[in-house]
């Protein structure tokens, strides 16, 4: 009898099994399925997710104002896991969502986040300068998603990848956008081809060089011989030659005419730099991108010129060069495009770069240049310093470091200056964006659309605003900014960088997730 009752008993445990099984299997999925939605609370997610303000990893954008690559849409974009995986045009169509999940902005601009491929963030080595930590929270705050960082005025400079190894190490943790680097040309690595192919394996976007003193010791300038030999290293590698292009020309007159005025007067520094000095490096330029052709013995290689002042002969130079098919390219800067030499005050230091802010007349010729598709991009030649060095009280233009803090303000100093002139949503995107990425080779970013990184940008043109000391400013030293005072249009609300939510209402997410971006 308890033969048979042991056996109907392992009969009945086998038909038990697995009905028992299934019931803990689902008890189970319940269990971890009310564990995933309490980590969907936004309490819950920022501990674990301290690189957004945002708690969801798949979600939709809603916006009547969506700047695409075909136009300005009413519509809304899905992002899933940091990307673009689809964009709807029709306000109030977003898929399969649930209403949690989708932000509506209703009538603020959403737009690809600002590419500027001009910044001087001078890590490591001279923080008190600016830094990652704030020059980045600054380009979030500003609705720029992605800089790429110059190879001066850290220390020590990055000629290097031993260099460039340091930049990664002093970036790590405390980027809030994504960053590349470019890498300085310099006669020493000019004329060493392995320093310079090392310096490009690992991963620089391309290189910067100075035809002019750099004001850093360890940055010399390059004549035009190390310049040619840095093309054919470049050339292989298909990367671009960023060049600061001025050349000292001295001339009777031109001393004749800084004698007349002191250090203060702002005409003294503008006439020891003419636009001579920019189309004699233009002239020396030109005449080696002809190898830049189709066919020709630096195919591959691109010369791009840096901040562009001078709006005659020197962009009639650039004009011809692109005329004739040579790889060149050219930017110019917002602090060009606002400021005239009319209206800046002697003594007042903030407005000291190189080269100078010219007159009125030249600053209209500009703008039309950049309507018209002659100047391809914009930069902001971002370059800090400590106040000391800006000499504010002295007022010295002669001895004052050089250099407009302005990463912030990109977007909206373009757009109140350009709006006047006829600019719109669609250029401004162009030339801040899509232009940009393509010039610095980075695929991924640039334009709303499927694939992309979900580099996004939420602001309102029309809303105006005071720079003064109650407006949350984020670069290191913000009363050297030439921009202070101002009254400006377009305020930057929200900043996505991959899909994470980086700026919020003048609140940075918690933690600094911003990845290096490396040529492969």
């Amino acid at each position: 009898m308890a033969m048979v009752n042991r056996w109907e008993m392992e009969q009945f445990v086998w038909r038990v099994l697995p009905l028992l099984t299934f019931l803990i299997s689902f008890l189970v999925f319940f269990y971890l399925h009310d564990s995933y939605r309490a980590q969907l609370h936004p309490l819950v997610k920022l501990t674990q997710n301290k690189c957004s303000l945002l708690h969801h990893r798949h979600f939709w954008i809603a916006s009547k104002r969506i700047v695409t690559p075909q136009g300005i849409i009413s519509g809304s974009v899905e992002i899933k896991e940091g990307k673009i995986i689809s964009v709807t045009e029709g306000y109030g169509k977003w898929g399969n969502s649930k209403h949690e999940e989708v932000i509506d902005y209703g009538d603020a601009v959403v737009m690809p986040g600002l590419i500027d491929v001009h910044v001087h963030l001078d890590e490591p080595g001279r923080t008190a300068w600016e830094g990652f930590d704030t020059g980045t929270r600054a380009a979030a705050a500003g609705g720029v998603t992605t800089i790429v960082d110059m190879p001066l005025n850290n220390h020590p400079t990055t000629v290097s990848k031993e260099t460039l190894k340091l930049k990664l190490e002093a970036a790590e943790n405390r980027i809030y956008v994504d960053v590349g680097f470019w890498g300085g040309l310099i006669p020493e690595n000019a004329l060493n081809k392995s320093i310079l192919e090392g310096l490009l394996s690992a991963g620089v976007l391309g290189l910067k060089s100075f035809m002019c003193p750099s004001g850093i010791s360890d940055f010399p300038m390059t004549t035009i011989h190390h310049i040619k030999e840095g093309l054919s290293v470049l050339a292989k590698y298909r990367r671009p030659l960023y060049v600061h292009s001025e050349i000292q020309q001295h001339s009777k007159k031109h001393l004749e005419l800084n004698d007349k005025g002191g250090p203060r007067t702002y005409l003294t520094y503008l006439h020891s730099r003419p636009p001579s000095w920019e189309e004699a490096a233009i002239k020396e330029l030109v005449g080696v991108t002809k190898d830049t052709r189709t066919g020709g013995p630096l195919e591959g290689a691109h010369v791009h010129v840096a901040h562009l002042s001078d709006s005659s002969a020197s962009l009639d130079l650039i004009k011809e060069a692109k005329s004739r098919g040579d790889s060149i390219s050219v930017e110019t800067c917002p602090h060009y495009l606002a400021f005239s030499s009319e209206e800046i005050p002697n003594g007042d230091t903030r407005f000291k770069c190189s080269p100078p802010i010219r007159d009125a007349y030249n600053r209209e010729k500009l703008w039309k240049a950049v309507l018209e598709g002659h100047i391809d991009l914009l930069s902001s030649d971002h370059s800090p310093t400590v106040p000391q060095m800006k000499l504010l009280e002295e007022g010295d233009f002669l001895k004052a470091w050089g250099g407009i803090s302005s990463l912030q303000f990109d977007l909206p100093v373009t757009w109140s200056y350009g709006k006047k002139h006829g600019l719109t949503l669609e250029h401004l995107s162009l030339l801040w964006s899509k232009k940009p990425a393509t010039f610095a080779g980075i695929e991924s970013k640039g334009s709303i659309a499927v694939g992309n990184h979900a580099d996004i940008v939420v602001w309102k043109p029309e809303v105006e605003f005071e720079l003064n000391e109650h407006y949350p400013v984020f670069l290191k030293h913000p009363s050297l900014s030439a921009y202070m005072g101002r009254r400006l249009s377009g305020k930057v609300l929200e900043t996505f960088v991959r899909g994470n939510l980086v700026f919020k209402k003048g609140k940075h997410a918690p933690a600094a997730c911003g990845i290096p971006i490396l040529a492969k």
